[in-house]
C-alpha cells in the first residue's frame, strides 16, 4: 500500500528534532546504531555488536585501525557516543565522564619575552649550570665560552660590531651579579672571527640548498635529453 504524500511528510525526521550528534565525524547512523546496542538485553550479543561498531569506526581510518593507541581511542569514543550508558567488556579501562573531561596540567613554559631575545632562553640555563661549578680553571673556561657564545649571538642579530664591555654587562645582569668579567683582563674572540663562523654556517646551509636545486635541475636536464634522443631515433 502506497503512502499518501501527506503521510510521507508527517513521517519525515528532521535533524533539528533528533538528538544532537556527540561526535559529528562518525555521522548519524553510527550514533543510532550505538544507541540500539545499548538496548540489547543479552550481554554476549551486546559485546559482539560493540566490536562491530568499533570495526566500523576503525574503517574510517584504515591506516590507524590496528594501532593499539588508536584502538584505545576508538573504545573511549564508543563510550562517549553512548553517553557512558553502554555496558560491555572492553579490552581497555572503561572510559568515564570524569576521565574524558579532565584537563591536563598546565606545563611550565619558559618566559616568552626575555629582555635580550637574541641570546635565547637557553643562555640562562647555561649560566646557571656554570655557577654550580667549583671555582677554578674549568669554571673560568666555561664562563668564557658562554660569553663568546653571547657575542656571536649578538652579532648574528646585529651585524654591527659590539664591544666586550657590552657583553660583560649583559652577562653580569643575566647572572644577577654573580659573574663579573669587567674586573678581569679577559678578552673575547674578535668580531671578525665570530662573523666568519656565522658566515660558514650560513654558507653550509645555502650550499646544501643549492646542491638540492642543482641535483633536481640535472635530473630534469637528463630526462629531457633522453626524450629528445629517443624522438630522433
Amino acid at each position: 500500500m502506497k503512502l499518501k504524500s501527506i503521510d510521507a511528510i508527517e513521517n519525515l525526521q528532521y535533524n533539528t528534532l533528533r538528538d544532537q550528534l556527540v561526535i559529528p565525524e562518525y555521522g548519524r547512523h553510527l550514533q543510532s546504531m550505538i544507541q540500539q546496542i545499548c538496548e540489547i538485553p543479552d550481554r554476549e550479543q551486546r559485546n559482539k555488536a560493540a566490536q562491530y561498531a568499533i570495526d566500523v569506526m576503525g574503517s574510517m581510518n584504515p591506516h590507524l585501525r590496528d594501532v593499539p593507541d588508536f584502538q584505545h581511542k576508538l573504545w573511549d569514543q564508543l563510550f562517549i557516543i553512548s553517553k557512558f550508558k553502554l555496558d560491555v567488556d572492553s579490552p581497555f579501562p572503561l572510559a568515564t565522564r570524569e576521565t574524558t573531561t579532565n584537563k591536563p596540567e598546565i606545563l611550565p613554559y619558559p618566559q616568552n619575552h626575555p629582555k635580550y631575545r637574541f641570546y635565547g632562553n637557553n643562555i640562562t640555563y647555561m649560566i646557571n649550570e656554570a655557577l654550580k661549578f667549583e671555582e677554578g680553571e674549568m669554571k673560568d673556561a666555561l664562563i668564557m665560552v658562554i660569553a663568546n657564545h653571547m657575542k656571536k649571538s649578538f652579532l648574528s642579530w646585529n651585524k654591527d660590531t659590539v664591544t666586550d664591555e657590552v657583553i660583560f654587562e649583559h652577562l653580569y645582569e643575566l647572572s644577577k651579579g654573580r659573574i663579573n668579567l669587567s674586573k678581569k683582563e679577559e678578552e673575547l674572540s674578535s668580531t671578525n672571527n665570530l662573523m666568519q663562523v656565522n658566515k660558514k654556517h650560513s654558507n653550509k646551509t645555502a650550499f646544501g640548498v643549492n646542491n638540492q636545486r642543482n641535483n633536481s635541475n640535472n635530473k630534469k636536464y637528463k630526462s629531457n635529453n633522453n626524450h629528445q634522443f629517443k624522438g630522433k631515433k
